[in-house]
């Protein structure tokens, strides 16, 4: 069955989150379930956002954001490639259906998301929980580099281990 990608419409919120819903449930992503799920998708530095259609359903979601505090990524390939953080695009709320799994919709997200990103001028970085190893095995198969992995602190009582990783060039 075929499925098509594009840009998010605020019509697609309750279907995004009811995915979403799913996925925690199934992977414990995200991590810190959001009060708003709606709201969480769409994040105050978000750039922009897409969906993964299947038969007319919403099956994965992709969101492609300016660098936020917190997020190492950004960081980490700035200070390597010699470039201000404002050049990257960070990969952010990327999920796809438990019951969808296994037709290539997170690397048709990934592959959306880049080329936007570079088509700004951007150069894309994401940051991953490290324990979400098939998160890391997509990436690490679409060919994007490890850049470090690194400690996050994402409340007054909640460090956690994230790997950072950067697009390939092109």
């Amino acid at each position: 069955m075929r499925v098509t990608t594009r840009l998010r419409t605020p019509a697609d919120l309750p279907a995004c989150a009811a995915v979403l819903a799913d996925v925690h449930r199934t992977d414990g992503y995200p991590v810190n379930w959001p009060a708003d799920p709606a709201a969480w998708l769409t994040q105050s530095a978000l750039i922009s956002a897409s969906v993964a259609e299947r038969q007319g359903r919403i099956v994965g979601h992709i969101g492609l954001a300016r660098s936020a505090v917190g997020d190492a990524a950004p960081g980490l390939w700035s200070a390597r490639e010699g470039v201000p953080v404002a050049s990257t695009a960070v990969i952010s709320r990327l999920f796809v259906d438990p019951a969808s799994r296994g037709h290539g919709i997170g690397a048709l997200l990934m592959a959306r998301a880049a080329r936007e990103a570079r088509e700004r001028g951007l150069h894309p970085v994401l940051d991953v929980v490290a324990s979400d190893t098939a998160a890391a095995a997509l990436y690490e198969r679409l060919g994007w580099e490890r850049l470090a992995t690194v400690e996050q602190r994402w409340g007054p009582d909640t460090t956690v281990t994230v790997r950072c990783y950067a697009a390939p060039r092109d």
